[in-house]
């Protein structure tokens, strides 16, 4: 019969400045246009004006992590610019994070190429956010 080793808890690093500012800063709510129908319920997404075409510049990342890897995670996430919120959570996910990004194929490589290279990230999930049009 073998002995387990115990090993100690894995130390827990204090976030950077940039991280720590990017901690859950969050904004007042926008409402649609009072001309809309949706105008009754707050909402964080907007109409699009007139002549522009739906186009999200925003996306939700659900982001599992293996354990004890958390604030390497974080870390990681602090450096790539197109993250602007970054929210560890109990439970799952692990992480929520805001991006901001120009178009579906930037959202596209910032998770494919930067996100799912960042060791400690076992799973994404992204919901892209939708600009509601007028009814």
């Amino acid at each position: 019969m073998h002995k387990h080793k115990t090993r100690k808890p894995a130390s827990v690093s204090v976030p950077t400045a940039r991280a720590k500012r990017l901690l859950t800063p969050v904004p007042p709510l926008r409402y649609s246009p009072p001309d809309m129908e949706s105008a009754k319920v707050p909402s964080t997404i907007h109409a699009p004006e007139a002549g522009i075409p739906l186009m999200s510049d925003r996306a939700y990342i659900l982001i599992n992590v293996a354990p004890g890897q958390t604030s390497s995670v974080v870390r990681a996430l602090s450096q790539i610019k197109e993250v602007k919120t970054i929210d560890p959570c109990w439970g799952k996910p692990d992480i929520i994070a805001v991006v901001e990004i120009p178009d579906q194929e930037a959202l596209t490589q910032l998770v494919l190429k930067q996100l799912h290279s960042i060791e400690g990230i076992t799973q994404t999930e992204t919901h892209l956010v939708y600009k509601l049009a007028e009814s």
